[in-house]
């Protein structure tokens, strides 16, 4: 599945074809009638915080369709399978922890957003966790996850969804919501990284803007797809896949308020 620069919508069926093409001529009626009350029951369609936003009108310096084998833009890391898989980058894991990190590509400030779901076998007693994050790009600056910026940290079989930012020497900027995570349920989850404020996006809305100065480390980080399992255990199987991810620069606000309520803070000890 492919999506254009200036697209406001990306759709996947003929059905949805027809969903987006009533959107537009009935004013997008059916997204308002949904409320809010409706998160936990209705998968997520085709808008998403790209074009909710009007991220488009800046500059997308990154895109990937995970079309074809897997480029060496990204790198593998631990005891799993890293393949791309009907246009979807596609993590399972039995043994252990697995990672996808992209190389390069490393930014202080901008957009980044993707679309995932995740599928898990057995019950929830002893499933992975399903991390999507902004790291480091250098070892040295990894502090043992003491600069991650998580746009969504789950595990799966669960119904709630983790998101923070940790900065140095030991501080986390924390939150959760609830979201139902069935197998096989798309969800895009975005963050935005200025020098001013960090606000994270779940299914194209703002859920909370964080403008505390310590929360913003300012370092380049890159993104990271993980399937996570606790220190000894070997949990249920699981597989993690990614529609697609973007890059966007921050060189001009977004066409809609930010406002959401801010972080809250805590001690971070995993730092080292």
């Amino acid at each position: 599945m492919s999506l254009s620069r200036n697209a406001t919508s990306y759709v996947r069926t003929p059905r949805r074809r027809h969903l987006a093409a009533t959107c537009i001529l009935a004013g997008c009626l059916i997204v308002t009638m949904l409320g809010a009350g409706s998160a936990l029951s209705a998968e997520p369609g085709p808008i998403h915080a790209g074009n909710t936003y009007g991220w488009y009108h800046g500059h997308n310096l990154w895109r990937e369709e995970f079309h074809g084998s897997l480029s060496r833009n990204w790198r593998r890391a631990g005891h799993g399978s890293v393949r791309t898989q009907n246009g979807m980058l596609t993590i399972e894991s039995r043994r252990g922890t697995v990672s996808a990190t992209l190389r390069h590509h490393a930014h202080r400030y901008g957009r980044w957003e993707v679309r995932l779901r995740s599928r898990h076998a057995g019950d929830s007693s002893n499933n992975y966790r399903v991390v999507t994050a902004l790291v480091p790009t250098r070892a040295r600056a990894y502090h043992c996850g003491g600069q991650n910026l998580a746009l969504a940290d789950y595990r799966t079989g669960r119904d709630r969804v983790r998101f923070y930012a940790h900065t140095l020497p030991d501080h986390t900027f924390r939150a959760a919501k609830g979201l139902r995570l069935r197998n096989d349920q798309w969800h895009t989850f975005a963050v935005e990284v200025t020098r001013s404020h960090i606000s994270w996006f779940i299914d194209a809305r703002v859920v909370r803007t964080e403008r505390r100065a310590a929360a913003l480390s300012g370092i380049p980080l890159t993104l990271r797809f993980s399937l996570v399992a606790a220190p000894g255990t070997r949990p249920h199987r699981a597989r993690l896949q990614a529609d697609w991810m973007r890059y966007w620069t921050y060189n001009r606000p977004s066409t809609k308020s930010i406002k959401a309520p801010r972080m809250n803070e805590a001690t971070f000890h995993q730092a080292c």
